[in-house]
């Protein structure tokens, strides 16, 4: 196994970053922040982005700063994205590495996390582009994921670890992403 995310590999999957839930979270807008730089970096390397919205009648849809960057999004009313047929279906099956991001990360996050392990995917979880309405929720979430097999990870060492390179073509425009 690669220990850093591969950009030929790689899809980032935004769960559930829907516009009546994130006013709720804690530092709400730096997740959404954070989520919409990796989203950029995404777009500008290839790299697919799936996004799910749990009960989006009850919950609004996807940020607008978030909703255009995506290639595909999956309603869902399964807390476990893993389980909608439709959501896997929207996954390449060549690319099994999965860096995820979104809210909330004790439970739509934590467990999507979990079912995507459990079915073999490489998982990344971007710690600084995740929250919840209460910070030691947060804190849980993090540590049961690394503790069951989740690679914590950053925004910035995920787009540092798809360049690969400071001769690559898009590093100066990476670059102003992250600064």
């Amino acid at each position: 196994m690669n220990a850093l995310c591969d950009v030929t590999a790689s899809t980032l999957i935004l769960v559930d970053l829907q516009t009546r839930l994130m006013p709720a979270i804690h530092d709400g807008q730096a997740v959404a922040s954070r989520a919409a730089i990796l989203a950029r970096a995404a777009k500008l390397l290839d790299v697919p982005i799936v996004a799910t919205e749990q009960s989006p009648a009850s919950l609004g849809h996807t940020v607008s700063q978030l909703q255009e960057l995506c290639d595909t999004t999956i309603a869902k009313s399964h807390f476990d994205a893993s389980t909608e047929a439709a959501f896997i279906d929207s996954l390449a099956p060549q690319r099994d590495e999965l860096i995820v991001a979104g809210c909330e990360a004790h439970v739509c996050v934590m467990q999507t996390v979990l079912g995507l392990l459990e079915r073999d995917y490489r998982v990344w979880l971007v710690t600084d582009a995740i929250g919840s309405r209460h910070p030691h929720d947060l804190k849980a979430a993090i540590d049961r994921a690394g503790a069951t097999g989740a690679r914590l990870v950053t925004t910035e060492m995920v787009i540092f670890e798809w360049m690969r390179d400071s001769h690559h073509p898009a590093f100066k425009s990476l670059l102003e992403l992250v600064k």
